[in-house]
């Protein structure tokens, strides 16, 4: 079990691993072994508080969350299956991790009175400093 805090942990027995053959460059040994791995993590499972599970949505796409359930995350970074189960696992925890921090709630504030006195003395002023620059009309 991985422990994110006193509220939230990963079972890891929980995890299932899916080997694929892995994309791009490498040549024959990209075509013959199965290196790249697809990590899922079922999320109903488990008694998650729902603030986590909004904050889950906001910080993985869309196509990683699967009708909000499971989370499918795939690794193909490294040339080897091990090396890259763990990064798997490390980008699960930091999904986690970056769920977990609740945002502070915004407080509205008013703006002080001498702060709004001295912004419309300020306008005031340059309106005047425009019409100075201003040609002067023959009527005047």
């Amino acid at each position: 079990m991985i422990i994110i805090n006193n509220e939230i942990s990963i079972f890891d027995e929980k995890i299932k691993f899916k080997a694929t053959r892995s994309t791009g460059p490498g040549g024959q040994h990209v075509n013959k072994v199965s290196t790249a791995v697809i990590l899922k993590y079922e999320l109903k499972n488990h008694n998650y508080p729902d603030w986590f599970l909004e904050a889950i949505k906001f910080n993985i796409s869309r196509n990683q969350l699967l009708n909000n359930e499971v989370i499918t995350i795939k690794s193909n970074r490294y040339r080897s299956q091990l090396r890259n189960k763990e990064d798997a696992i490390k980008k699960l925890v930091e999904i986690f991790r970056k769920s977990c921090i609740k945002k502070k709630s915004r407080h509205k504030t008013h703006p002080p009175t001498r702060s709004k006195e001295k912004r419309l003395l300020k306008k005031r002023i340059q309106s005047k400093k425009k019409d100075l620059r201003k040609t002067p009309n023959i009527d005047d």
